[in-house]
């Protein structure tokens, strides 16, 4: 899962999160003025207030535009194209159908300019089809365009500069202003789930012992097969499985079916790009009898250049893209995998990698594998994001996001809270299980994910707890109301995720091959096991590849289908048959030459999130059976 390292830019729309009381406009204001919906930093309550901006302090920001007929019209329309029983279901629309209907009027971006110019500000760039409009200019001016005090703060561990109350404008332009970011200068950034600080990746392999399926090796033993290890609990664990492929997933997940995809398209988004992916996911092919790529099957849309690597730890989204790339594959042999790489791992540069993807208009699943919590949202971009799942879901994509690897988040933030942006209601969030796949590929068990880890005594005679090590993200949203579809899974008021699961247990995770920088300067491909559900949002995405082939094509917004097909979800069991297994690592992650560590990773220890029966806070309605491959139609 990727996390954002400091706050990501959100906003709440009014048709998703409703009205929040906004805060008095700034001295001078006057009652033409209308407060822009949750844009006040949901961080003043605990800032230090260091005095008020520099007059000639510098001010960069976005304005987004509202679409033609409004955020709610948007909504509607998505909805409809993707509700069964609808006047225009699936009646999705061409990125140039989409801008000639909800596309901002360029009179709208007049309008705005004129505002804007006038109170001292300077449009440098109008993007691509009105979507936002970007201005520079000092604090005075933002001041006077948008209605407020600027000041500095300190928040968080960070130094910022931005307004004490919500933005405001010009009452004439309050249905044509969507948000609007930058006038907060709060960093919001996301990063990959595992860091590598060379490039390429440090390398890493998997120890043995370790099971080629689940449960073939007993770890009675240490490697050298005579130097017992202590059982746990009374019972014998298995030595992890050495890392699933695709003919296991494949066998396990959709029982070897003939669909493969062929027809559909898998976006996958991430930030920056692997240049040796098109050779590692070949290789990998080759190596585990996955159906080799054919002629553009595997394309890559990248920006332009890439910026702040070094602050977003650029060689470190390797593996995630790895991983993606490799796992759709391995699901939907006959899949279209598009990759889109952002600039950056910064929030208007993610933005921007999105509207790549529905300005495209290729793709029918968008996965994607990075989030933040909740907390650390600001209204603004979540009104960014929002539009453009919408205007995805109106063009018939689904938008798919892991739902996190630090269980209910109390651990990791000091607070149980959800991930953004997997809680959204315009996305599908997908939880993780422990998966256990048999000698002949069959789905032994599932169970949720969530790891307490124990490593093995001074004297070799019993495990010593280390407690929560990861688990499957899920929780409660604060952020949005519990939307229609989910009402007939959960009592709650509000948004709960994940809504599906896949494995994601990095010890039951899968098998990927990846170009890496070994000792000695050594760089070459090799394999090793990565789980979390970075893997989980990939492999669904790559079974609902089989099931949108079997249905002619895509749905748009997912989830109504979903929470309507319920019986093609397995309930996931709250007490798997083993309590865990044991892993074995090398100690310098390479070779045996510094020895060998051994520990036991638990089983659905999800810190204080719960595996029950029907819908839970882990796995979702559960895990997608063979039903799933035809409930699309």
């Amino acid at each position: 899962m990727l996390r954002r390292s400091s706050a990501l830019a959100l906003v709440a729309t009014a048709a998703t999160i409703g009205a929040v009381t906004a805060a008095l406009p700034a001295a001078g204001a006057t009652s033409t003025r209308t407060p822009v919906p949750n844009t006040a930093p949901r961080w003043l309550a605990h800032a230090n207030h260091l005095g008020a901006a520099s007059a000639s302090a510098h001010v960069n920001a976005r304005v987004y535009l509202t679409p033609n007929g409004g955020i709610a019209a948007l909504q509607r329309y998505a909805t409809a194209v993707a509700t069964p029983g609808s006047s225009s279901f699936r009646h999705f629309l061409s990125p140039a159908g989409y801008y000639a209907k909800f596309g901002t009027r360029s009179t709208t971006v007049s309008r705005v300019r004129s505002w804007l110019t006038a109170a001292g500000l300077k449009v440098t760039r109008v993007a691509a089809h009105n979507r936002y409009v970007v201005v520079s200019g000092n604090v005075a001016a933002a001041q006077k365009a948008f209605g407020v005090r600027i000041g500095r703060y300190v928040h968080d561990g960070v130094t910022v500069q931005a307004p004490s109350t919500a933005l405001s404008v010009p009452s004439k332009l309050a249905g044509s202003v969507l948000t609007i970011s930058g006038v907060d200068t709060t960093p919001h950034l996301a990063q990959p789930a595992t860091q590598q600080k060379v490039a390429p990746p440090a390398g890493f392999r998997n120890a043995h012992p370790c099971s080629t399926y689940y449960g073939e090796v007993p770890a009675s033993t240490e490697a050298d097969g005579t130097t017992p290890l202590p059982q746990y609990d009374g019972h014998t664990l298995p030595y992890a499985p050495c890392g699933y492929t695709g003919p296991q997933f494949r066998s396990a997940y959709e029982d070897n079916s003939a669909l493969d995809g062929t027809g559909i398209t898998v976006a996958i988004t991430d930030a920056y790009a692997a240049p040796p992916i098109a050779e590692d996911a070949a290789t990998y092919a080759a190596n585990h009898g996955d159906r080799a790529y054919g002629e553009g099957q595997l394309t890559q849309t990248n920006a332009s250049n890439f910026v702040k690597t070094g602050k977003c730890g650029a060689n470190g989204w390797w593996g995630e893209e790895t991983l993606d790339v490799e796992a759709v594959h391995a699901m939907a042999q006959g899949a279209n995998i598009h990759y889109y790489g952002a600039a950056s791992c910064f929030d208007n540069d993610l933005l921007d990698n999105f509207v790549r993807v529905v300005d495209d208009g290729t793709a029918q699943i968008v996965s994607n594998s990075w989030g933040d919590v909740e907390a650390n949202e600001t209204p603004d971009n979540v009104a960014a994001y929002e539009s453009i799942f919408l205007q995805g879901g109106a063009e018939g994509m689904s938008f798919l996001f892991s739902s996190g690897d630090d269980g209910d988040e109390l651990a990791a933030t000091g607070t149980k809270q959800a991930d953004y942006p997997t809680s959204d209601p315009d996305v599908t969030s997908v939880g993780g299980t422990a998966t256990a796949i048999g000698s002949t590929g069959n789905l032994m068990w599932s169970t949720g994910w969530g790891t307490e880890k124990y490593s093995l005594s001074s004297d070799a005679s019993s495990w010593d707890s280390l407690g929560f090590l990861y688990g499957a993200g899920g929780g409660t949203s604060t952020l949005f109301q519990v939307p229609q579809y989910q009402k007939s899974a959960t009592d709650s008021t509000m948004r709960q995720d994940p809504d599906v699961a896949m494995d994601a247990d990095p010890t039951t995770g899968m098998l990927v091959g990846e170009t890496q920088k070994f000792p000695k300067g050594v760089v070459a491909y090799d394999e090793y096991r990565i789980g979390g559900t970075s893997l989980a949002s990939p492999l669904f995405a790559g079974m609902t590849a089989l099931a949108m082939q079997h249905a002619g094509g895509g749905v748009g917004l997912l989830n109504p289908t979903i929470y309507d097909n319920a019986t093609a979800f397995d309930d996931v069991a709250g007490t798997p048959p083993d309590a865990g297994n044991v892993r074995a690592d090398y100690a310098n992650g390479v070779d045996g030459s510094a020895g060998i560590i051994y520990s036991v990773r638990t089983f659905n220890q999800d810190s204080s999130l719960d595996v029950t029966p029907g819908y839970d806070l882990v796995t979702g309605l559960g895990v997608p059976n063979t039903g799933w491959l035809t409930a699309l139609g």
